[in-house]
């Protein structure tokens, strides 16, 4: 086949158009990357204002457990060396801060950046009531596995690190509601660490 003049002119130019879509391509993926990592940045600057580390007096460093995400539907526990308390009531804020505020990446994040912890409570039976701002509710995506995902990791984070906790309430702005987002339930209690409630019980 006889290639002419105009066809090769039409060839050289396609070549031309698609090295420049590629390092455009490129070039967009790099300004994604910075983008995502300015938006890190900004929620943590925030979040250290609105809601800054706790430290106590007992602080201790240990390697704690913090359950991320793991895929679409899962959690999984994360090794993190964290300075924490021996105040019950303290070293569950101190976890739950880390949960929120320093996922190892944006994909691994199950709370959404703008949730405060407002307050945390024990009650004599070991029962823990943890109240988050409204951002817990209005910023965790409708739909049953992201909320079930987003239970999962405050439950499993405060069973495996504060081993006096038997159950679990979580409150929206102090008040009792009936699901996250829509799907999973929140006005009954979710167990921690059974065993120990069971070994407590009379």
């Amino acid at each position: 086949m006889i290639v002419t003049r105009n066809q090769k002119i039409a060839l050289a130019a396609l070549g031309v158009a698609v090295a420049i879509g590629l390092l455009s391509l490129r070039g967009l993926h790099r300004r994604v990357q910075r983008l995502a990592q300015v938006q890190t940045a900004d929620e943590q600057a925030r979040r250290e204002v609105l809601a800054p580390p706790i430290s106590t007096p007992t602080d201790v460093t240990v390697q704690a457990k913090i359950f991320w995400g793991a895929g679409a539907d899962r959690v999984a526990p994360v090794a993190v060396q964290l300075p924490l308390s021996a105040d019950p009531v303290e070293r569950s804020k101190q976890v739950l801060h880390a949960l929120v505020a320093n996922p190892p990446t944006p994909d691994q994040r199950t709370i959404p950046a703008d949730a405060i912890l407002l307050g945390f409570y024990i009650l004599p039976d070991g029962t823990a009531i943890a109240d988050f701002s409204d951002a817990l509710a209005t910023e965790t995506p409708s739909g049953i596995l992201s909320e079930q995902i987003a239970v999962a990791s405050i439950a499993q984070t405060l069973a495996s690190n504060v081993a006096s906790l038997h159950r679990l309430k979580i409150l929206i702005h102090g008040q009792e509601v009936e699901t996250l987002a829509g799907h999973v339930d929140l006005s009954g209690f979710f167990d921690l660490n059974p065993s120990a409630a069971a070994a407590a019980r009379p």
